[in-house]
């Protein structure tokens, strides 16, 4: 395939057939396969927001999904928060907007129900995925650290 932006990109919400495709991707971008971890994420309903796991399809073939949330209240969060909580595109199409395009209809979609600030987490020394994340526009959050506990 030549470089550059993908034409025909369809973002739709995922359905059940999309899990192998996505236990797929995940096991080219981690490099382990994680087939019951995909199912019980896909099993799990959120009626407040229907549309929290979208998938990219071109040709008929998934090749990339993001998945969040809303908040209700968490850690003193108002349900006005909406989360990222993983994007992962097929390494044969990265780098021509399938995230972004991903990203952007998830936004969109956020923003419909109500949502004012979306965060996400990023692991500090991943360049790459800082680097998207400041191109779609995120900035280093505001009050909230993250804390961890490591238990030996």
């Amino acid at each position: 395939m030549e470089e550059g932006f993908l034409t025909g990109l369809n973002i739709r919400p995922m359905t059940n057939s999309d899990l192998d495709a996505i236990v797929e991707i995940d096991r080219k971008v981690l490099g382990k396969a994680r087939p019951d971890y995909w199912r019980k994420k896909s099993e799990l309903p959120n009626i407040r927001y229907p549309l929290s796991f979208l998938v990219a399809e071109l040709e008929g073939k998934v090749i990339g999904f993001i998945m969040g949330e809303v908040s209700g209240w968490e850690f003193g969060i108002p349900d006005t928060i909406g989360w990222i909580s993983t994007i992962g595109v097929d390494p044969e199409y990265q780098n021509r907007g399938v995230a972004r395009r991903l990203s952007q209809e998830y936004i969109k979609n956020l923003k419909a129900i109500g949502v004012t600030i979306v965060y996400t987490l990023v692991n500090w020394n991943d360049w790459d995925l800082l680097k998207f994340f400041r191109a779609m526009g995120f900035t280093r959050g505001g009050d909230m650290i993250n804390l961890e506990l490591k238990l030996e």
